[in-house]
């Protein structure tokens, strides 16, 4: 490799973008809805994929509470009021679907939310 790919391969790294915690958390919410609607769509024959979708999705959701109630998170208190209800609100939801009583599509709209929230106010 000579000296000026060398240089170009050096910069091309150093201005990747950096990712930031709403970014991370973002990446991880598609990643998980993506799932959800991907298992969904196959209906029955999905259901073992949904089921492994659906404990991913609640794990996180588990973890966003868990970072809501901790006392350094800066979120207004309302904020924080809403995102546990909707944490709840998903916690029982995934048991309905799991059961066969409910369908998932609550649950992708409530993520689609989020990472729209996120995008909309990532820096």
């Amino acid at each position: 490799m000579n000296a000026l790919l060398k240089a170009k391969s050096a910069y091309s790294a150093a201005k990747a973008p950096t990712r930031t915690a709403k970014n991370f958390e973002y990446e991880v919410i598609a990643r998980v809805t993506r799932r959800l609607i991907a298992a969904a769509q196959k209906g029955r024959n999905g259901f073992t994929e949904l089921a492994a979708a659906l404990n991913d999705n609640r794990k996180l959701w588990s973890i966003f509470s868990a970072d809501l109630a901790s006392k350094g998170n800066p979120l207004p208190d309302e904020l924080k009021l809403s995102l546990f209800e909707l944490a709840e609100f998903t916690r029982q939801h995934t048991s309905q679907v799991l059961q066969r009583k409910a369908d998932v599509r609550p649950l992708v709209e409530i993520n689609t939310a989020i990472m729209r929230g996120l995008r909309g106010g990532a820096s």
